[in-house]
């Protein structure tokens, strides 16, 4: 099923290794590019990215991961290597469809979920309809990496919010390498920041397939945060799932204020791993220690940890 780039673009060659574990599969008219690999008799972990990057992100956890499990992901529409129209349509629930495409595909009927940054909302909405009985898929376990499961806690940088108001077409054109760089590397670990090298191949995968002017339309999840709010908060507080928090503390965005919001409302919290010196993006900061937290969280689940649902 491996697939060459769909575009007369070059590829780096960390990000066509990337590309050569994939294949696209059509959902609702658009190619999805996504990854199965893995021992089929192992569980299931689907992995969901976050903005504004893609799948990419888990590549330096991906040797642990697929040691222990059967690895699925996709990049979202306007993501990575998939499909990016440019239209201002682009919902949570949308993305969450393209994940139920995936598993359909693939026939997987249970798997877990690790999750992080805008993908924790796609994950809240997936949790939602399993609650409300509208998904014909069973999540076991769901692992939230840093991410913003509630928008009162939601720090969102200058330039999103910008992207979000009135001139966010003009900020969208303005935005170049250096202004990326420089806010990207803003969220992480004072200790653990990108690489230049690392810093061009996430914009390399973010400018793919004429990327870079979606995203101000990617930016409206922060509106379908507020106006979902009740919906995924409830699947959190009512979870008859295992929940897991592995978070970065040092995130300016969703940190150890986050964690501290998770228990005041009540979720369930069956794991929780605060990194002090770690960022936004605990899992290539330190993908080997993130690897182990996840590990000691899936190995503690148990048939009486879970209750049918």
């Amino acid at each position: 099923m491996t697939v060459k780039s769909q575009t007369n673009e070059t590829l780096s060659p960390e990000l066509q290794r990337w590309m050569d574990k994939g294949y696209y599969f059509n959902s609702a008219g658009h190619q999805i590019f996504a990854i199965d690999e893995g021992d089929k008799s192992r569980p299931v972990v689907l992995l969901i990215h976050g903005f504004p990057t893609s799948s990419w992100d888990f590549e330096p956890m991906w040797p642990a991961l697929s040691s222990k499990y059967r690895i699925v992901c996709l990049d979202m529409l306007g993501f990575g290597f998939s499909d990016k129209p440019n239209t201002r349509d682009y919902t949570i629930h949308k993305q969450a469809d393209l994940f139920d495409d995936l598993l359909i595909s693939l026939e997987i009927t249970e798997y877990h979920i690790l999750t992080h940054d805008y993908g924790v909302s796609v994950a809240q909405e997936i949790l939602a309809r399993q609650s409300n009985r509208q998904s014909n898929t069973q999540c076991l376990s769901c692992c939230f990496l840093n991410g913003g499961l509630f928008p009162e806690t939601h720090q969102a940088l200058f330039v999103q919010k910008a992207l979000l108001g009135k001139f966010g077409k003009l900020v969208n054109a303005l935005t170049g390498y250096n202004m990326f760089a420089k806010s990207f590397s803003r969220v992480f670990g004072q200790h653990s920041k990108p690489s230049p090298e690392e810093l061009k191949l996430f914009w390399e995968a973010i400018n793919y397939n004429n990327g870079r002017p979606v995203f101000y339309n990617l930016i409206t999840y922060m509106n379908d945060r507020r106006e979902h709010r009740e919906r995924w908060l409830q699947p959190l507080v009512e979870s008859k799932i295992p929940l897991a928090l592995i978070n970065g503390s040092q995130d300016p965005v969703s940190g150890a204020h986050l964690v501290t919001r998770y228990k005041e409302l009540g979720c369930r919290l069956d794991y929780l791993a605060e990194l002090t010196e770690l960022g936004h993006y605990p899992h290539t900061e330190d993908a080997a220690r993130v690897a182990q937290h996840y590990f000691e969280f899936m190995d503690a689940i148990t048939p009486e940890t879970l209750t049918p649902v």
